[in-house]
């Protein structure tokens, strides 16, 4: 545990890429199994335990403590593991602390009656940084700036393997996965144990002007880039997937889509839904998101269907290693013999001219499309993000005026500022919140929003201020977003996509930030509602 601790510390820490995947391989070498097995499943997303939640763990800590003093440190704080490690009594006992692997059967073990003395007990018997290792382990909620991708990558380097190795093995794997280790130091290789495996996903980088001074446009082929999200279809063997672009497998979610799988092999495409007979945003798609499963009434009103992209394999053949106009012949053969009303095809878009194609990209045909993709003709299907082969052309982002309305503490290492910001634009005399973001700011300006918002707190909420914003008096931010859709989930009526701070308007009275029936006067001339 005292391992798992020290790297937990280490990665929330570390804002490098290369220094994570290097304390990341440093903890794979140094420790033994299963507890690398462990701690590796922690970081990947592939532990579960569901019964300490972070209501047990206030309720416990407000019980050894003081339920007003645990309220106020958890606001200060802003990080409920960290608040707990340190609120917690006592310095642990003192003995070496339990391994890792103890530590996970034990909360594996036990049912929900059982949860509180087992938490509590452990807290009693573990120093700070374990306690704060435990929190985050038993609630899963890491926050350590590694992705599950991140974490596969450093142990397919540390193994001397790629990593689309480890991808396409990963979901016929279980933690603490012996057979993956035993393989990494030098064993055989494990067989593909489940079938309609993930695949790693090609992706494209931005199309900046440079490139389009190198690139000939007859070198390229060009299609929508749909509003939706990118996932990969497989089936084989009666086996049926839905992956999405990291290998997190939502089929459960799109059991409409999965059945009319009728197919060997596997597709690269956008997910979208249809909503009243045309493609529908993102906003529709976000209600069909996360779900364990799908209520009949919401598969009947929004439908999920696939705009195909891409083929990586047709029965048993490979065809990554063709050329992408290869590919795309065989794709528009494969989709041609399914289902319409599930499958279609993404369609090619002719031009001659860059020129030609900023015009069409700049005014796409529908409000769900946010740029064009560019594929190299002879490219083959490559994993991860090579530079050349394919590129993403998005239209530029909307930008407005808002007010800064409240502020949230943030997590990790942002744990003591307030980073996290709701803002509004004007509905009549108020202000009416319609988005939130925690990004697009410097390390500089987040201190000074921080002391402003300190400063001009009108009201608390736990980890959250509600900050004073008046016609003469309040931040302005400019905020940038991909896209704008009406939403009957939101107060305001219009949910944003994609937001982020793109500038601070110390400069602005909040009186000049933009109006309500600005943004939905944006929805209402992109086009019909989608």
């Amino acid at each position: 545990m005292r391992a798992f601790a020290a790297l937990m510390d280490r990665l929330a820490f570390t804002p490098g890429r290369k220094e994570k995947l290097r304390a990341i391989r440093l903890h794979l070498d140094r420790t033994p199994d299963p507890c690398r097995g462990w701690a590796l499943a922690a970081l990947t997303g592939g532990l579960e335990l569901r019964t300490v939640t972070p209501a047990l763990l206030r309720r416990l800590a407000a019980e050894r403590t003081d339920e007003a003093l645990f309220a106020l440190s958890y606001d200060y704080v802003g990080d409920l593991a960290e608040t707990v490690s340190l609120i917690w009594p006592g310095e642990g006992d003192g003995a070496e602390p339990p391994r890792l692997s103890d530590v996970v059967e034990k909360l594996r073990r036990a049912g929900r009656a059982e949860a509180p003395a087992l938490v509590s007990g452990l807290l009693d018997r573990l120093a700070p940084p374990e306690r704060y290792a435990l929190v985050k382990l038993a609630t899963g909620g890491l926050r350590v700036g590694v992705s599950a991708r991140l974490a596969k990558q450093a142990a397919a380097e540390w193994g001397g393997v790629e990593a689309a190795e480890i991808e396409e093995l990963w979901h016929g794997l279980a933690p603490p996965y012996p057979e993956l280790f035993a393989w990494l130091t030098g064993g055989e290789k494990p067989a593909a144990a489940g079938r309609a495996p993930f695949r790693p996903v090609m992706l494209a980088t931005p199309f900046e002007a440079r490139d389009r001074e190198a690139a000939e446009p007859a070198d390229f082929a060009a299609e929508w880039k749909w509003d939706g999200v990118r996932v990969q279809a497989v089936s084989d063997r009666g086996e049926r997937r839905l992956y999405t672009r990291t290998g997190e497998d939502i089929s459960p979610a799109f059991p409409d889509l999965v059945a009319a799988m009728a197919f060997e092999g596997a597709l690269d495409g956008e997910l979208l839904v249809r909503a009243e007979g045309d493609v529908g945003a993102f906003n529709d798609l976000q209600q069909r998101l996360n779900r364990k499963t799908a209520p009949k009434a919401l598969m009947a009103r929004l439908p999920a269907v696939l705009r195909a992209y891409d083929i990586l394999r047709a029965g048993a053949e490979d065809l990554r290693p063709c050329g992408y106009a290869e590919r795309r012949e065989r794709l528009g053969a494969f989709v041609a013999a399914l289902d319409p009303e599930r499958f279609d095809l993404s369609p090619e878009i002719p031009f001659e001219s860059w020129e030609a194609l900023d015009t069409l990209r700049s005014a796409p045909p529908h409000p769900a499309i946010e740029g064009v993709m560019l594929k190299r003709l002879e490219s083959p299907y490559l994993a991860g993000r090579p530079k050349g082969p394919w590129f993403k052309w998005k239209r530029e982002p909307h930008l407005i005026d808002a007010v800064l309305m409240y502020a949230q503490r943030g997590h990790g290492k942002r744990s003591s500022f307030y980073s996290d910001y709701t803002f509004g634009v004007w509905d009549g005399e108020t202000l009416a919140p319609v988005g939130k973001a925690y990004f697009g700011f410097t390390d500089e300006e987040l201190k000074k929003i921080d002391r402003f918002v300190r400063a001009n707190t009108v009201e608390r909420f736990g980890p959250v201020r509600s900050v004073r914003a008046e016609p003469d008096f309040g931040l302005v931010l400019e905020v940038a977003f991909e896209g704008l859709a009406a939403s009957s989930r939101h107060r305001s009526g219009v949910a944003m996509r994609f937001p982020r701070i793109a500038r601070l308007r110390w400069d602005k009275p909040p009186r000049e930030a933009d109006r309500l029936e600005t943004l939905k006067a944006m929805i209402e001339t992109a086009g019909p509602r989608t």
